[in-house]
């Protein structure tokens, strides 16, 4: 069940919502003004608020000012409640970080337009962030893979030269002679695609890293 957040001095008009909002299955919070609204924002985190501007104690865009500043509350949909259709109101609102606007009186049909409005934009954009995650989280593990690629043949080298040095100590002969060329022919393989392996950050250009970064996979260098 979705949360909404009623932040409205005028008992009346927010008893009117909240019973509208209830009726089609919303959890709903009422508010009398703007700084109790800010602090239930904190506490019951809902998926959405709506706000008058107009109010005492805070009015609605120092309620937005304080929440698009909390990471908590920055991405909770906000709509405003106006009645005032003033141009120069809603711009700054929406320069503040609003969703929408909606002008009293409003009708029913209007209020929850508005509100399915902005739950189907924040549909989309959880689900580009779920993308995008996965593709991080998909790329991380190409880096893993990377990295111990390159430890495991790290660690081959020292490994070969050991068996190398003990070769030498057999008898001379073509036995030994033919396991030595072996022997070196595969630790210049390995060394080869050792140095090589610089090459293979050519999958981590710099977007890559900074995509990765933006969901705290990688450190910052």
């Amino acid at each position: 069940m979705k949360k909404i957040l009623v932040i409205e001095d005028e008992a009346d008009v927010r008893a009117n919502i909240i019973e509208l909002l209830e009726a089609e299955d919303f959890h709903v919070v009422g508010a009398e003004n703007g700084f109790f609204g800010a602090l239930w924002a904190q506490e019951y985190l809902p998926d959405l608020i709506i706000c008058d501007v107009r109010m005492p104690e805070l009015n609605g865009y120092d309620v937005l000012t304080a929440l698009r500043q909390d990471v908590a509350t920055a991405t909770i949909p906000f709509i405003f409640l106006t009645a005032n259709a003033d141009r120069s109101d809603m711009r700054r609102g929406m320069e503040l970080g609003a969703d929408d606007y909606l002008t009293k009186p409003f009708s029913r049909t209007e209020l929850l337009n508005a509100i399915a409005s902005r739950f189907a934009k924040q549909e989309v954009v959880m689900q580009q962030y779920n993308n995008e995650r996965e593709r991080a989280e998909s790329l991380k593990q190409k880096v893993q893979e990377l990295e111990n690629y390159a430890s495991n043949k790290a660690s081959v080298v020292p490994k070969l030269n050991m068996a190398m040095s003990l070769v030498k100590k057999l008898p001379p002969g073509s036995q030994r002679d033919r396991c030595l060329e072996i022997l070196r022919q595969v630790c210049n393989e390995e060394i080869s695609t050792l140095n090589n392996t610089p090459a293979l950050q050519k999958l981590l250009p710099a977007e890559n890293i900074d995509f990765l970064q933006k969901f705290n996979l990688v450190s910052k260098q």
